[in-house]
């Protein structure tokens, strides 16, 4: 009976997994290899290399211990290719110089100086951070196409999502599903009223100033995020807002502005539209950040650019 006592029992063998394979040659130790080959000297390939001879000649053993072959015969009068060494040569070569073309070809698509990039917008152009990041890049790019579009940032993100905009700006500092973002500026929350109301005279404002007066906000971007901004600072004064939405542009709403209507709030960049009748006073404590929002799915040389350069300005001291 197969298995019974009587019967010799087969040793268990260990179960082996395979080794993960590995590329047993690092890329500058091929750079090292050719180089003492062609020079026929490490001393030279030394010179040439700007790299010292010991970690030449170590990288080299190192390569050949992982190839299980040596590569040169060393002598006092230099190196010379052993069999396996002559073998290798041309394969070596061959690898650095496909590298080689290959960074040469995304360098080169990274380099494109023609095209466009779509961008949304969540803030005013008149001055601040996204005018001059915008004017920048246009001087180191004037072949690339800007394309602009105003939103609000729920549409903003969906369209960067969709790929039907390379790259947004909008408020906020929350994640964005489905989409990377970073912070990169913030700007200072103003009120905006008109030149002889009687607040006007004070160089900044709080919400105990402003929450019992009638503020107004146009149904287009940015009026909905303004209402909801509103809302919240002023119902936490045990105050019903008084707020009115307005079917009409941001210069009509400034316009009723300036005729008494009510006030309104925005963001700095918006401060450098100077239109009669009304002055900015900033909000005392209030500032908004501002972020880039893309898709990892985006290839847009262009859209990476610019995210540099913002980025760059970002970081920049004043």
């Amino acid at each position: 009976m197969l298995g019974g006592p009587d019967q010799p029992r087969r040793p268990k063998t260990a179960r082996t997994r395979p080794p993960a394979w590995r590329l047993p040659v690092r890329l500058r130790h091929l750079h090292y290899f050719v180089a003492v080959a062609e020079l026929g000297s490490i001393r030279k390939a030394s010179r040439a290399l700007g790299i010292a001879q010991s970690s030449i000649s170590r990288r080299i053993r190192d390569m050949e211990d992982e190839l299980g072959a040596s590569l040169f015969h060393r002598s006092r009068t230099g190196v010379a290719l052993t069999h396996a060494g002559k073998r290798f040569l041309p394969r070596a070569r061959s690898a650095l110089q496909q590298i080689a073309t290959g960074v040469q070809e995304v360098s080169a698509a990274g380099r494109v100086t023609s095209g466009q990039i779509r961008i949304g917008i969540f803030s005013s152009l008149a001055a601040g951070f996204l005018p001059e990041l915008l004017k920048a890049y246009h001087a180191q790019y004037p072949e690339i196409e800007i394309l602009l579009k105003d939103a609000n940032p729920a549409e903003h993100v969906a369209s960067v999502r969709n790929l039907r905009l390379d790259l947004a700006f909008i408020t906020g500092d929350q994640p964005r599903e489905g989409c990377e973002s970073e912070v990169l500026w913030s700007e200072r929350v103003f009120a905006v009223l008109p030149t002889d109301h009687p607040i006007a005279r004070y160089a900044a404002l709080g919400w105990d100033q402003l929450y019992h007066e009638r503020f107004l906000v146009s149904e287009s971007a940015p009026g909905p995020e303004i209402y909801d901004y509103l809302v919240q600072h002023l119902a936490a004064l045990g105050r019903r807002p008084d707020i009115h939405t307005h079917k009409v542009s941001r210069d009509n709403l400034l316009a009723l502005v300036a005729t008494g209507h009510g006030l309104t709030i925005t963001s700095e960049a918006t401060t450098g539209a100077l239109l009669p009748g009304i002055v900015y006073r900033p909000i005392t404590g209030e500032s908004l950040p501002f972020s880039a929002v893309w898709s990892s799915q985006n290839d847009n040389p262009a859209c990476r650019r610019l995210l540099s350069m913002a980025r760059s300005m970002a970081t920049r001291p004043d």
